[in-house]
């Protein structure tokens, strides 16, 4: 990996919140949806320890909006979703792939029913605005697609609830998974959702103009401070523990949400059409050539891959590796692979080649489990 810095211009966006986030002691950024993403502060074993046992504070603008509004927002929401949004209330947000025609994922976002009228999807990292724009246009629909001026901010961590309920008021601790709500915040009302990249639990507060941006910050880290609270970012040996997904690594347009493990996320016997079901039904039944699982990797500790690791059964290639780390928690090497389907079975003994060299890897469903 380059130790450069990323130079931050039009294209390369900073954040309502960089200035904050760099003063907290921020070691390393990486790019997403063409704005600046923390990756690490101290190191990702002390940041990922420390998520776990208090609260972070993370700016993750880069989960840009793209705005459907208008008679036909719905409309657009329902053809572009494989989950069936026809029902969406607003208040709620629901997990969502998004397919090209023949099925591969172009996104996984949270789709937010913020009124009858209006979605919010709440990206990874692909430009989701342009396929959205480009499908009004093409459908001749009565809709406005946008990027609103908003920037989720994330606290996360087993105090989160105890932070949010001093500044926002306990009410906030009601909020179910997923769901969202208005809370006053100096004469500003700020919509706060339960929700976050990390299985720790905690909130994101969807910050709806950027000029307010480090007085929300202040006002968090002056009450965090009695609950340690510190700057963190998406955690990758949390996210590969607890099994999440990361749209880029772990899957892509090459990858659709059957051989990714989502199809309770899609609404294949739905009345409803939306675009790619008719490939994943074809794929649901004649079968998967590929799929996602677990695995652990023998041998000493090793760094997060940043190349592709192939994977290999009886010498033959049979996938890779999408992304692994050593993990102190659990003592052991962890990752996630893309293999071929007859290949994946708990249990199973495979080759992995990471960084010239071949070892062992055992195959697991996610999330992963402690050692007994």
């Amino acid at each position: 990996m380059s130790g450069f810095p990323v130079f931050a211009s039009r294209r390369v966006r900073a954040t309502p919140f960089t200035p904050r986030v760099e003063a907290a002691g921020l070691s390393s950024y990486t790019v997403y949806n063409h704005m600046l993403l923390a990756a690490s502060f101290t190191s990702l074993e002390e940041d990922c320890a420390h998520l776990k046992r208090a609260v972070q504070i993370w700016d993750v603008s880069v989960e840009r909006q793209v705005q459907l509004k208008g008679p036909d927002a719905r409309k657009l929401a329902v053809l572009m979703s494989a989950r069936d949004l026809s029902k969406a209330v607003p208040g709620k947000g629901y997990y969502t792939p998004i397919c090209q025609a023949d099925g591969g994922m172009l996104n996984d976002p949270i789709a937010l029913c913020i009124a009858e009228d209006t979605f919010w999807f709440s990206i990874a990292d692909s430009d989701m605005l342009l396929w959205a724009a480009g499908l009004a246009h093409a459908y001749g629909m009565d809709v406005e697609v946008s990027e609103p001026d908003v920037s989720p901010l994330a606290i996360q961590g087993p105090l989160a609830e105890k932070v949010l309920a001093e500044i926002f008021g306990d009410a906030v601790t009601a909020l179910k998974f997923f769901a969202f709500d208005y809370f006053d915040w100096r004469g500003h009302k700020l919509m706060i959702a339960r929700s976050g990249w990390s299985k720790q639990g905690g909130f994101e507060i969807y910050l709806h103009d950027s000029t307010l941006g480090l007085q929300l910050w202040d006002d968090i880290w002056e009450v965090g401070r009695a609950y340690d609270m510190r700057a963190g970012c998406p955690n990758l040996i949390e996210r590969i523990e607890g099994g999440l997904l990361s749209y880029g690594n772990d899957m892509s347009r090459e990858d659709t949400p059957l051989e990714c493990g989502l199809d309770k996320f899609c609404s294949l016997d739905s009345e409803n059409d939306f675009i790619g079901k008719k490939a994943l039904l074809t794929q649901r039944e004649t079968g998967l050539r590929k799929q996602i699982t677990g695995l652990i990797i023998e041998g000493e500790k090793i760094a997060p891959i940043t190349k592709i690791a192939p994977c290999f059964q009886g010498g033959q290639n049979c996938g890779f590796v999408t992304s692994a780390v050593f993990s102190p928690d659990f003592d052991l090497n962890l990752g996630l692979a893309m293999l071929a389907s007859e290949q994946v079975e708990d249990g199973r003994i495979i080759d992995v080649e990471i960084d010239g060299k071949m070892r062992n890897a055992r195959l697991t469903s996610m999330p992963f489990k402690p050692k007994a």
